[in-house]
């Protein structure tokens, strides 16, 4: 008979001064709650998460690629260190494999159309605040720069990819029937962009 799957639990912090224990607890009892029998492996990194070279990452891929996990489980999706679009190939390559994912603090579960929508949700967010962190900056150079000029990001008119992707989000979850106020906690913006974004 073959080895059982295992349930993959991962944690991560970004240094080694900052320690795990606020994640495990939630982990801990979410695995007594929804784990019945099967395995639990967990894999603990202390890393930044602008490098995926990191040793449990890589020995939690190594174990998915040889089908010895039927699930993996984090605390939130942050935790992956990941952009945006590797988050949407990371959970393509899950389904294409039949693993399962869960962020028990984001309340994403690839099993559920809900909780699919919701991790390209938050993709889209992490895209959004990316830019425009990156247009900040952009914008702070040239400022220092150019003595006695204003303070600005991107060209009046320009909208970008990052933009129109999350008004495509808004709209869909607007037609979906979720309310303003609950469209605007989940992507992080204000009612009035809610509005703006739909209307326009």
């Amino acid at each position: 008979m073959s080895e059982q799957r295992a349930v993959a639990v991962y944690i991560r912090v970004s240094s080694k001064k900052q320690d795990t224990r606020s994640q495990k607890v939630d982990l801990e009892r979410w695995v007594a709650a929804f784990v019945d029998d099967s395995p639990v492996r967990w894999y603990e990194d202390k890393a930044s998460g602008q490098s995926m070279d990191r040793p449990n990452w890589k020995r939690l891929e190594d174990d998915i690629a040889t089908g010895a996990i039927r699930k993996v489980v984090v605390w939130r999706l942050d935790r992956l260190g990941r952009t945006a679009a590797g988050l949407t190939v990371l959970f393509e390559d899950l389904q294409r494999r039949g693993v399962g994912f869960e962020s028990i603090r984001d309340k994403v579960d690839l099993a559920t159309a809900a909780g699919r929508l919701m991790a390209n949700v938050l993709a889209s967010v992490a895209a959004y605040e990316n830019e425009v962190r990156g247009e900040r900056i952009k914008a702070g150079q040239e400022a220092a720069r150019a003595e006695g000029k204003r303070w600005g990001g991107s060209r009046v008119g320009r909208r970008s990819a990052a933009v129109s992707e999350k008004q495509e989000t808004v709209r869909q979850l607007y037609a979906n029937g979720m309310a303003v106020a609950k469209i605007a906690r989940t992507c992080g913006i204000s009612r009035p962009t809610v509005y703006s974004l739909i209307e326009s």
